[in-house]
């Protein structure tokens, strides 16, 4: 059985994650900030006992993520998704308007956390069969694709967390690690608003396609979850 561990599971994209790939019969390590916020998610591991194992985590916190890594030193990791996001207030990313203390978290959590999350887990990948990272990045920390400005907080950190992600497939590519960005749309989710154009459903559906089919070749790249390349 393939084993996947997402970070942010318990809701949004992260939740659809966990959903789809359990019914597609994956052993799933789902990991959230606040088991107090996670109604469906415990749903859903009582639905699947033996197929959901449950982590309280939060990515900002290198001691608990080193810990979680320690304590599942036994497992093969085939998908690390790392999923867990923050989009702070628009208010607070607007130019004259910034809140610095704002953006150091939105850094922390956006670009930091997943390279920590690869360099503690790195063993549990090298060992699976799969060997596949997928980062959550987004459209908007494309430089060539900013034509709207603003939003320099959440642009920042994605454009940082692509450069970041880069370079892991750089420095992995000789353990035959493929590690890839994705962009999920504009979904309809807590963090993405009642406004967005697709459904978690239709994203992750979309991007769990694409991850069937990544050789060593894609690491490195941009998809959005219908499969175009989101330009740099």
């Amino acid at each position: 059985m393939k084993t996947t561990l997402i970070t942010g599971a318990n809701r949004g994209i992260g939740f659809e994650f966990a959903r789809q790939l359990v019914a597609d019969d994956w052993f799933v390590i789902a990991c959230n900030r606040n088991s107090d916020n996670s109604d469906s998610l415990n749903k859903l591991a009582a639905k699947y006992p033996d197929k959901i194992m449950l982590h309280t985590l939060d990515v900002t916190n290198h001691k608990q993520i080193k810990k979680l890594a320690q304590t599942l030193s036994s497992e093969s990791i085939d998908l690390l998704i790392n999923n867990a996001g923050f989009y702070p207030d628009r208010e607070r990313g607007c130019f004259g308007q910034i809140d610095y203390d704002a953006w150091a978290y939105t850094f922390l959590v956006n670009t930091m956390a997943p390279l920590k999350m690869v360099e503690e887990f790195i063993n549990h990948i090298t060992k699976s069969r799969k060997k596949i990272i997928v980062t959550i990045t987004s459209k908007m920390g494309s430089i060539s694709d900013n034509a709207r400005g603003g939003s320099y907080i959440y642009r920042s950190s994605k454009s940082a967390l692509n450069m970041v992600m880069k370079s892991t497939a750089i420095d992995l590519k000789s353990k035959n690690i493929i590690s890839v960005l994705l962009h999920p749309g504009w979904v309809r989710t807590d963090m993405g608003g009642p406004n967005g154009l697709i459904s978690a459903e239709q994203s992750v559906s979309g991007m769990l396609d694409i991850i069937k089919e990544f050789t060593i070749d894609d690491s490195g790249k941009i998809f959005a979850y219908d499969g175009k390349i989101i330009p740099w």
